[in-house]
């Protein structure tokens, strides 16, 4: 289980229009890295759209934002596509990353158990320690789907 003050485990991934992303190349800058469950779903789409919101705040602190889900290219880019989001969501279909940050987890639904991605944020210093958790046993709050940018935004004291 990761915990603020852990090195974040770098990891070196595709985008949904097949860019490649190596976390250490971020190395000397803020990042914000959030999981979220599944593309098109109500909570996922109010979360993106959030940050989407407020995206003009983390791109002038030159803070990267990256969504990381199971989802595949086409699930990513018509995600991203639908929503007019302005990050990269980063392709996971075998939940590498998700279980190199501990996300991949047992859930349940309507009583039938299934393993997904449980959602969690992890804000990375620019040493690419981990600064901030939200969601998660170790969170300092649960995910505010609807608000979730504004958690990030006051955790990092950040202005436009």
């Amino acid at each position: 289980m990761l915990k603020v003050g852990d090195k974040a485990p770098n990891f070196t991934t595709t985008t949904e229009n097949g860019e490649m992303i190596k976390l250490n190349d971020f190395k000397g800058k803020k990042i914000f890295l959030y999981f979220y469950p599944k593309d098109n779903t109500p909570g996922c789409k109010a979360e993106a759209c959030s940050i989407r919101d407020n995206f003009k705040v983390f791109e002038k602190s030159d803070i990267p934002v990256f969504g990381v889900s199971g989802g595949n290219k086409k699930s990513h880019k018509s995600f991203k596509d639908k929503n007019n989001l302005p990050f990269p969501l980063l392709m996971d279909e075998e939940f590498e990353i998700a279980k190199l940050y501990d996300v991949y987890k047992k859930k349940s639904m309507y009583g039938k158990e299934y393993m997904g991605i449980e959602r969690t944020t992890f804000l990375i210093d620019e040493k690419g320690k981990i600064e901030g958790i939200f969601g998660g046993p170790e969170g300092i709050e649960k995910v505010k789907t609807k608000e979730h940018a504004d958690q990030v935004i006051k955790f990092w004291n950040l202005k436009l």
